[in-house]
């Protein structure tokens, strides 16, 4: 039998629905005002700006050197992908089909920079990188966005890598498939989803990583997302409207890039994989 909910439980939906909607309004509204406000003339005391114009995107761009921002971003980002993707995927097939002893203590320990906070882990690292004389280059920068990235791809790919019979690898093996054979014509196309939608976010979670970046970047290596703070608390008279400029195409690059990435995985699909043992 299906029993009426009492009032308590209906004022807790109720609360629970409007606490939701108010966050939402409050996100929505605090967006909304960056956007308006990058094409604002001038916007002061009234609901909408008097004028519009698209200049505040040109001046954010020449004053921030967003060019070479940009290109710097885009360096990092594409070096962390290249190098996490390359080795997590070896990496995870190697969990995914192999047992030893402290297996579980190899796991767990790619799980820590997921679970614990950037600078928890980023400070003492960044010190490190610092004294190897890595502070304030590009490398300093690819290194230490790999530590979590790294994790990332191992955790995602172990899943996809576990849904596929040995017996296909088996099979192959004993037609006189190689492994760089294996690998290119059997593995890869089975795994190109996972790897796409693992890389994908890798990529999209380096663009927007600011606390790792923030300790070892310097001034000619900031990513888009360090450039921003230092445009908002750096000294000096700057226009507001130049600064929500930059905080916009920030914010374009990411949801770009975020979107692909779900075209190529749902955000339950990983969890779903997780949860399903190989086959036999």
């Amino acid at each position: 039998m299906i029993r009426d909910q009492g009032p308590a439980s209906k004022i807790w939906r109720f609360s629970v629905w409007a606490l939701t909607g108010l966050f939402v309004i409050n996100l929505v509204g605090v967006i909304a005002a960056v956007i308006l406000n990058s094409f604002a003339t001038r916007w002061l005391g009234t609901w909408l700006p008097v004028g519009w114009t698209t200049k505040w995107y040109f001046e954010a761009w020449k004053e921030f050197q967003l060019s070479s921002v940009v290109l710097v971003t885009f360096e990092a980002v594409f070096a962390v992908v290249i190098v996490s993707g390359l080795t997590g995927v070896v990496t995870a097939y190697a969990l995914a089909r192999r047992d030893f002893p402290g297996k579980r203590a190899v796991v767990l320990l790619f799980l820590l920079p997921l679970l614990i906070p950037p600078l928890t882990y980023g400070i003492p690292l960044a010190t490190v990188l610092y004294q190897l004389g890595l502070g304030g280059t590009l490398t300093g920068v690819v290194l230490i966005n790999l530590v979590p990235s790294l994790p990332f791809v191992i955790l995602v790919m172990i899943p996809f890598i576990e849904q596929i019979d040995p017996r296909i690898e088996a099979a192959a093996r004993v037609f006189g498939a190689g492994t760089g054979s294996l690998f290119l014509r059997i593995l890869l196309p089975l795994l190109l989803p996972g790897m796409l939608a693992a890389l994908l976010l890798v990529l999209v979670r380096t663009i927007a990583m600011f606390e790792l970046t923030f300790l070892i970047a310097g001034p000619t290596t900031q990513t888009l997302v360090v450039s921003l703070y230092y445009a908002v608390f750096a000294s000096g008279v700057r226009a507001g409207q130049s600064i929500d400029a930059m905080a916009v195409m920030y914010m374009v690059t990411t949801l770009f890039w975020l979107v692909i990435a779900l075209q190529f995985v749902n955000p339950t699909q990983i969890v779903a994989r997780s949860k399903q043992q190989p086959v036999t």
